[in-house]
């Protein structure tokens, strides 16, 4: 593809601290240098008690699960037009997805829903805030304070996203990054565990290291460390880590280009949208948006099978998204539905993400507005 849909990159000294990692500091296994390096970056940053790396937004929202004791049984409410992983940490420990609808226009739960789907065997609350934008996390924490449930922010789309003067992450009882290769601020993969309640800090650590005490006795805190509690490998390598911090150091840069493409994009496909040929993303007055995703929603599903034939064959990858997760084998199997949901299933099948990454040039941008401004004009 002459423009992809997404391309890894390098923004700073991401290859001289790798090489640091293996040469000079002698450590390439978890929680060295680098990994606390970056776990300091997003506290400080984002303003979270605690930060903890991990290898995936999936094992952060496994340890989440744990934390939160998700039993046989458990509800856990999300929407359903989300990535599979937001649902399988949950389903792993025996919880239940209930799946809500979303918003037409953020493509956000629907905060409006979310009571209504509350039964006394729910236990938490996980928004998603798609695309970078983030859900109505005023309404949610009434809703979680009144009803004593744990909110867990599946932030993955969202680094650096602020809704109402807060970072996404920070607002719920715990968040969950990404550091996948498609996100903005990227290592390959990787994630990390945003710990906002304190009370969960202590045995955070010990699921994030196989169960053990073993950070304690790093600290000096014990004089061996033994088997404790549940947990598993949830630890990135430093050498991950040392890209990553990298990409941290340039991250307000990243998202300045992210956001000036995500405006490009919105200036340019204006015209089309106010004909009403397509649906553009939209980002609340009180938000900011980390540009993760630019998305058109065409006016149906055959429209957009033809724009995506038709952009490829112009060398332009543009991609649909998520199949909704109450639509599939295993989302009917372990999970239900806590609403109708028209508007997910709707969105799901004229959604079209269009090419968005660091290094785009603007030219690419204006190359594929063009394109799709004549595949309306056959229409």
């Amino acid at each position: 593809m002459a423009i992809p849909f997404n391309k890894p990159f390098i923004v700073g000294k991401e290859l001289y601290y790798i090489a640091q990692a293996v040469i000079e500091n002698r450590h390439t296994a978890g929680d060295g240098s680098f990994s606390r390096k970056c776990q300091v970056w997003i506290e400080s940053q984002l303003g979270c008690p605690k930060a903890l790396l991990t290898h995936s937004c999936t094992a952060a929202l496994e340890m989440a699960a744990m934390l939160i004791d998700i039993q046989p049984g458990d509800e856990i409410i999300m929407p359903s037009f989300t990535f599979v992983s937001t649902a399988n940490a949950f389903v792993l420990r025996g919880g239940m997805p209930v799946f809500v609808d979303i918003h037409p226009d953020t493509l956000n739960v629907d905060e409006s829903l979310i009571e209504k789907a509350i039964t006394p065997k729910t236990k938490a609350i996980v928004p998603v805030h798609y695309a970078g934008v983030p859900c109505d996390m005023n309404h949610i924490e009434e809703i979680a304070s009144r009803k004593s449930l744990y909110i867990i922010e599946d932030a993955a789309q969202a680094l650096l996203s602020i809704y109402k003067g807060r970072y996404a992450g920070t607002i719920g009882h715990l968040g969950c990054l990404s550091f996948h290769e498609t996100k903005n601020i990227i290592s390959g993969e990787g994630g990390a565990l945003l710990l906002n309640d304190e009370r969960l800090v202590e045995r955070a650590e010990i699921i994030r290291e196989k169960g053990t005490n073993r950070s304690k006795f790093f600290r000096g805190e014990v004089d061996k460390y033994t088997w404790v509690d549940l947990g598993s490998s949830f630890l990135p390598s430093d050498i991950l880590a040392a890209f990553l911090y990298a990409q941290m150091e340039n991250a307000e840069k990243i998202i300045l280009q992210r956001n000036m493409i995500f405006n490009v994009y919105m200036q340019g496909l204006k015209s089309l949208s106010d004909r009403g040929f397509i649906q553009l993303p939209q980002v609340a007055e009180d938000s900011r948006s980390n540009g993760h995703i630019f998305f058109i929603i065409t006016r149906s599903l055959a429209e957009r099978t033809d724009l995506i034939a038709y952009l490829r064959e112009k060398g332009i990858m543009a991609v649909f998204h998520y199949i909704p997760l109450h639509n599939s084998p295993a989302g009917t199997k372990y999970g239900r539905t806590g609403s109708p949901l028209n508007i997910t299933e709707s969105i799901s099948e004229r959604l079209l993400r269009l090419p968005l990454y660091y290094d785009m040039s603007e030219n690419d941008v204006m190359a594929i507005i063009e394109e799709i401004e004549k595949f309306y004009l056959l229409k």
